[in-house]
């Protein structure tokens, strides 16, 4: 939808892909559906489910046989982050490099976007 023909909208790395790649076998799913939800201190919410199919419009990325699905309304927010997974100490989990992101609340829970020309400041 928000797509540059022959660039994928995210990229993810070996860690992630493995991690996704063990999610969709564990619950036997079709992806890792990714998207954005109004919350948080900073304003934006990354969200992430299983899915069982791909729905309309959302981008498909795949690498190493995991699936990531974009929702529509997320893919100009993500486009040009990378999805890594890493493992530490104290905790463990996905993590967005998202190039779009203005700003960001100190635990890392919610991001901020820049306002779309021509649309409202976020609340």
């Amino acid at each position: 939808m928000f797509a540059i023909p022959g660039t994928a909208p995210v990229t993810i790395t070996p860690a992630a892909a493995a991690q996704i790649s063990r999610l969709m076998s564990g619950m036997n799913a079709h992806g890792l559906r990714i998207g954005l939800k109004k919350g948080g201190c900073a304003g934006m919410e990354y969200t992430m489910e299983l899915a069982e199919a791909a729905a309309p419009n959302e981008a498909v990325v795949e690498l190493d046989g995991a699936r990531v699905l974009i929702a529509p309304m997320a893919q100009m927010f993500l486009f040009g982050t990378e999805i890594d997974y890493e493992t530490g100490l104290l905790e463990s989990g996905f993590r967005f490099r998202n190039p779009n992101v203005t700003d960001a609340c100190g635990c890392g829970e919610s991001v901020r976007f820049e306002p779309l020309e021509g649309s409202r400041a976020q609340d």
